[in-house]
């Protein structure tokens, strides 16, 4: 459960960056959430729905799951380290699915290194979360409850 409201807090961060992205023009052929419209020939609600879904089931059940293992002495760190994994994932799986080509190459330069700092974001308010409902062992966070 705490994987789970992890996750929905990082993709609510995320898809509120997501947004302010797309209102101030930057990027505008890098959506991930039309990307995933497209893959599925749904409207753009589906898409969001589906967003939410993976980061919250997917990515936050996971990262609950990994984190004991997960590299990092923070649950911040962990997060982080987990997304850029999850990043690894979409340039090399979801990017090409959705026709973006290996990394976002179709999409330009930009592309993956403003998904990676995206993932990043995400990753930390991930770990961050988790770590308001688990001990971090390194007593980093400890401005949050720990």
């Amino acid at each position: 459960m705490k994987g789970l409201v992890a996750g929905f807090v990082a993709t609510a961060i995320l898809s509120a960056l997501i947004v302010m992205k797309a209102m101030m023009g930057v990027m505008p052929e890098l959506n991930p959430v039309k990307m995933i419209a497209d893959m599925l020939d749904a409207p753009p609600a589906v898409g969001w729905a589906m967003h939410f879904m993976i980061g919250t089931v997917l990515w936050g059940t996971l990262f609950a799951w990994l984190n004991p293992g997960l590299p990092g002495g923070s649950h911040w760190l962990k997060g982080i380290v987990f997304a850029v994994g999850a990043w690894l994932v979409m340039m090399v799986v979801m990017m090409p699915m959705a026709g973006a080509g290996l990394f976002g190459s179709h999409l330009g330069m930009m592309a993956p290194i403003m998904t990676l700092m995206l993932h990043i974001v995400f990753g930390f308010v991930l770990g961050a979360i988790y770590a308001l409902e688990r001990p971090d062992p390194t007593g980093v966070l400890q401005g949050m409850r720990t």
